[in-house]
C-alpha cells in the first residue's frame, strides 16, 4: 500500500528470475600517443551484479548497511515469520531456520544472515541509488450500522454489476446520481461522520472501526480493499496545489485547508474520480497486532513493512533500508510485502506506520531521501 496515496492490491506471483548481468568489458590497449578513452556512458558493470526488470543489483560488503549492527533484529522476525506463511521461492528454503531463530538473540540473527545472505545495493538501471520513501497506515474511525446523528458518509461494499460496467460512476457521480445511488442501494457495510477521513480510507485502500452496532454493543472491525470503480487515481494535494490553494500538500496541511473551507470540501474530493469498495474482516486476537494483507498476501508488520515495486524487489525479500529526513531517521531490516499504484521504480518505498492518529501523523509527512538494499539467499 501501502500512504500514502491509494493502494490498489494486486494478487500477482513473483515476477522476474535474477539473472547476471553484464560482465566489465575487457579494456583494448592504446597507442602511447593516444587521447584517454572517454568515460563509459552508463553504469559501469560490477561483476556479480544482478539484473531485474526496473533495477539492478550490486553486491556489496555487509559494512555498507548504515545501523546494521545497531537494528533491534527481532522486531523485524515478526515480519518475517509472515513471509514464510508464503514464501518466494528463493527464500522458502530458508524459512525453517527464520522460525527456529525466533526465539535467537540478535546477535546469533545477525550471525545467521551474514553467512545465509549477500546484501546487494538496489539502483535503478542507470546506476543511481538515490530514491523516495513514504508512508501509509490504517485509519481508525468510529462507525455505526445505520445513518443519523452525524454518521451519514457511507462505506460500501461492491455493486453487483461492478464487473460489468468499467470504468463505474465517478466518485462525484456516485454521490450526486439516482442510477448510481440505486446500484448501491443496501450496499453500505457502516457509516462515519467525516467525508475526508472516508476519503483517508479509500486512499489508504484498508483501515478500521469502532463499530457501534444496534445493540448498543461496540466491536472493531476491519474493512479491508474490495475494489475500485476503475476510474483513475487523482491527488487532492495536488489539485490543491494547482489551485493555489495550498503550500502543505501533506494531510495535516490539507486538513487545515479544510478547516478553514468546509463550503468547498466536496469541490476537493470530486477532484479525485476513483471510489473504493470494502469488505468487512473481523478483528481481534493476533489479527489485531499486525496490519491487513498486503499484495503478497501476508499480513503487514507496523514499521517493518514496505510496498515496493514488485519489478523492482520481489515480494517476501528482507531489505535494509536506511533514510535520513526530517520526519523520520530509519536505518533496519524491513520485508518487501506489498505494493500500490503510485510506487513505482527501482528505489522507491511505502513504508506501514501502523494505525492510528500517531501513525497516520507520521505517515502523512513522510516524503524523505531513500537508499535500499536486498538481501538475497547466497
Amino acid at each position: 500500500m501501502n500512504v500514502r496515496l491509494l493502494r490498489l492490491l494486486v494478487t500477482a506471483s513473483i515476477v522476474g528470475i535474477l539473472a547476471a548481468c553484464s560482465t566489465p568489458v575487457p579494456l583494448e590497449p592504446s597507442a602511447p600517443s593516444a587521447r584517454p578513452a572517454p568515460a563509459p556512458a552508463g553504469p559501469v558493470a560490477v561483476p556479480g551484479t544482478l539484473a531485474q526488470a526496473k533495477s539492478r543489483w550490486v553486491p556489496v560488503a555487509w559494512s555498507e548497511l548504515p545501523g546494521f549492527d545497531a537494528d533491534a533484529l527481532h522486531e523485524a522476525w515478526n515480519a518475517w515469520l509472515r513471509s514464510c506463511e508464503r514464501p518466494a521461492p528463493a527464500f522458502a528454503p530458508l524459512c525453517g531456520d527464520v522460525r527456529r531463530l525466533t526465539i535467537a538473540s540478535p546477535e546469533e540473527q545477525r550471525q545467521w544472515m551474514m553467512q545465509r545472505l549477500q546484501p546487494y545495493r538496489i539502483e535503478s538501471p542507470e546506476g543511481g541509488a538515490d530514491g523516495l520513501l513514504t508512508g501509509y497506515f490504517e485509519p481508525y474511525l468510529d462507525a455505526v450500522r445505520q445513518p443519523g446523528n452525524g454518521f451519514n458518509v457511507p462505506l460500501f461494499a461492491p455493486p453487483a454489476d461492478l464487473g460489468q460496467r468499467k470504468p463505474w460512476y465517478t466518485r462525484q457521480q456516485i454521490e450526486t446520481l439516482p442510477q448510481a445511488q440505486a446500484q448501491l442501494a443496501g450496499r453500505a457495510i457502516a457509516w462515519v461522520r467525516d467525508p475526508v477521513q472516508a476519503m483517508v480510507l479509500h486512499i489508504q485502500g484498508s483501515g478500521r472501526l469502532r463499530l457501534q452496532e444496534p445493540d448498543g454493543s461496540q466491536r472493531l472491525v476491519r474493512l479491508a480493499y474490495a475494489g475500485t470503480n476503475d476510474q483513475p487515481y487523482k491527488s487532492v494535494g495536488k489539485w490543491l496545489l494547482d489551485q493555489g490553494l495550498v503550500r502543505d500538500a501533506t494531510w495535516p496541511g490539507i486538513s487545515a485547508w479544510v478547516a478553514q473551507n468546509p463550503q468547498r470540501v466536496n469541490e476537493m474530493l470530486w477532484s479525485n474520480p476513483r471510489y473504493v469498495f470494502f469488505r468487512e474482516e473481523p478483528l481481534d486476537g493476533l489479527d489485531a497486532a499486525f496490519g491487513p494483507k498486503g499484495a503478497q498476501g501476508v499480513p503487514l508488520t507496523p514499521g517493518r513493512s514496505i510496498a515496493v515495486d514488485r519489478q523492482s524487489i520481489p515480494y517476501g525479500t528482507p531489505v535494509w533500508l536506511a533514510s535520513n529526513g526530517p520526519t523520520a531517521q530509519l536505518s533496519r531490516l524491513v520485508l518487501a510485502q506489498d505494493t500500490g499504484s503510485a510506487i513505482l521504480g527501482a528505489v522507491r518505498a511505502d513504508y506501514f506506520t501502523g494505525w492510528g492518529q500517531e501513525a497516520g501523523d507520521m505517515a502523512g509527512r513522510l516524503k524523505q531521501n531513500l537508499r535500499l538494499w536486498a538481501l538475497w539467499p547466497r
